[in-house]
């Protein structure tokens, strides 16, 4: 018979023992949870990137776009063009990530509240690539970002060979916004780069602008072949203004695009100011309007 103040011992030393090792995985499970990242998107395209790279949000944009399944319970902090500093803050995020385009809008309020959002360069496709590959190292997510930029690639060469030997159509990019007229969007634009990549050429460039004020004999003696309106946030608010604008200034009449029924539509979530994950789908887009097959029509 065994003595019980020996065994007693013996439960004792299993119960510490269980005891050290259920804290230690404790104390674990708490070292992980502090370690993950606490990340507020405050542009749907951000959103978009994060949902490919399987990255967890604890903000997301206010937004009319379908937003993926797992972000629906997420705190939405505002608007992309005017976020609450103050949600953002609330959520103790690790990082707050924004556009370049609208830096300048709100970078000053950010600073006000001692928060260092990070904006992110989608003014092109390859910035687009870039910014998928950083993140991916910096969260761990490389297998998928390179899956993403590899998809992106193959539409790029897609589109190259679609283009090759034909000549370049000369092509007008617009953007519209909700209660205003409209902007001219230059080769520095997101949907301005699409152009470029789908093999048109754009018949306005800068060096630094995204986007210009509009001139309508410069637009007219340029005679563009192919016009691009992209209907950024409230689309049917936008196209009403588009077509009142093409119906009552009689110089988009004298235009080739105009003339030949070559005025395309670009609209969200497949297009955007910014690059986004639907940039494949939309260069595939962009080319079959700049180069329709033949016989197909316009």
């Amino acid at each position: 018979m065994q003595n019980p103040r020996k065994i007693g011992l013996w439960s004792l030393t299993v119960l510490l023992v269980l005891g050290i090792i259920g804290g230690g995985f404790a104390w674990q499970h708490q070292q992980q949870k502090q370690r993950q990242p606490r990340i507020v998107a405050t542009t749907y395209a951000v959103v978009q990137i994060a949902d490919k790279l399987d990255l967890p949000l604890v903000g997301i944009p206010t937004t009319a776009n379908q937003i993926p399944k797992r972000y629906q319970h997420v705190t939405k902090v505002g608007s992309p063009m005017n976020p609450s500093v103050e949600k953002i803050t609330a959520l103790k995020p690790t990082a707050v990530y924004s556009v370049t385009t609208l830096s300048d809008q709100f970078g000053k309020a950010f600073k006000a509240q001692h928060v260092a959002p990070h904006f992110l360069d989608l003014t092109s496709v390859a910035n687009l690539e870039t910014t998928l590959t950083q993140l991916g190292k910096r969260y761990q997510r490389q297998s998928a970002a390179s899956k993403q930029v590899a998809k992106i690639q193959a539409a790029k060469r897609t589109a190259k060979q679609r283009a090759q030997n034909q000549p370049a159509p000369r092509v007008l990019v617009i953007m519209g916004l909700p209660g205003a007229n409209y902007m001219v969007a230059t080769n520095r634009a997101y949907v301005g780069d699409l152009t470029r990549l789908a093999g048109g050429k754009n018949i306005f460039t800068s060096k630094d602008q995204e986007y210009i004020q509009p001139n309508d004999e410069a637009i007219q003696k340029a005679n563009p072949q192919v016009i691009l309106r992209l209907e950024h946030a409230m689309p049917k608010m936008v196209t009403s203004q588009f077509n009142q604008e093409f119906k009552d200034n009689k110089m988009w009449a004298t235009t080739s695009a105009v003339k030949h029924h070559r005025v395309y539509d670009l609209q969200e979530p497949t297009f955007d100011a910014t690059a986004n994950m639907q940039a494949a789908a939309a260069l595939k887009q962009v080319s079959h309007w700049l180069y329709p097959t033949k016989g197909a029509g316009a």
